[in-house]
């Protein structure tokens, strides 16, 4: 079973976390600390594996095998927190296809696209695994469902701004601001004057 999947960069800082097993929140805090100060130690000849016992609990309070796997992207690391029932191998290639899947979303993914795409991010990593389980692992079946996904939420209303014609984002005009504004005004010059003591 895949018990987190978490995204850390170069300075440790998260942009992504999923746990799918009970931990809370000062519990992932540390996982992922720790986890980064063991990636820091880390050089390229070493193995992209790490087993760490301490760091989860079983179910039944017994100690279960925990091991890290990891794989670094320029200045992302994708770890995944796995259980002794899950191929080192096969995580390995599940990483790989889940930032094949990023790229082919975001076009070259890179660390501001995680951040200010969150939404193409949970959607990928939703299509790829649910409750710790594997359900896809075809990047181009992934980036197809995320965007069959997006077209679904879009197919019944148009976002405001956007043009049924060319189909790309329109900027308002002026008078679009102006009109705006002044609505803006005189609704609130309208409720200042309830406030208002009447001079009769």
């Amino acid at each position: 079973m895949i018990h987190s999947v978490l995204i850390i960069n170069n300075l440790g800082n998260p942009r992504l976390s999923r746990f799918y097993t009970p931990v809370s929140l000062q519990e992932q805090q540390h996982l992922i600390k720790q986890i980064y100060e063991l990636l820091l130690q880390r050089n390229l000849s070493q193995s992209n594996v790490l087993v760490l016992p301490e760091l989860l609990q079983g179910a039944d309070g017994e100690d279960e095998t925990v091991r890290v796997i990891y794989k670094s992207y320029a200045t992302l690391n994708f770890v995944f927190i796995v259980d002794e029932q899950e191929s080192e191998l096969g995580v390995l290639d599940l990483i790989h296809e889940f930032v094949a899947a990023l790229d082919k979303c975001f076009g070259n993914v890179c660390e501001l696209d995680l951040v200010f795409g969150w939404e193409v991010l949970e959607s990928v990593l939703e299509e790829l695994i649910q409750g710790g389980l594997v359900l896809e692992t075809n990047s181009d079946r992934i980036v197809q469902a995320v965007d069959s996904a997006n077209k679904q939420v879009f197919s019944g209303s148009k976002p405001k701004g956007l043009s049924s014609s060319s189909g790309s984002w329109s900027l308002p005009t002026n008078e679009d601001a102006i009109n705006v504004a002044t609505r803006a005004f005189s609704n609130a010059s309208d409720v200042l004057k309830s406030f208002l003591p009447s001079s009769k």
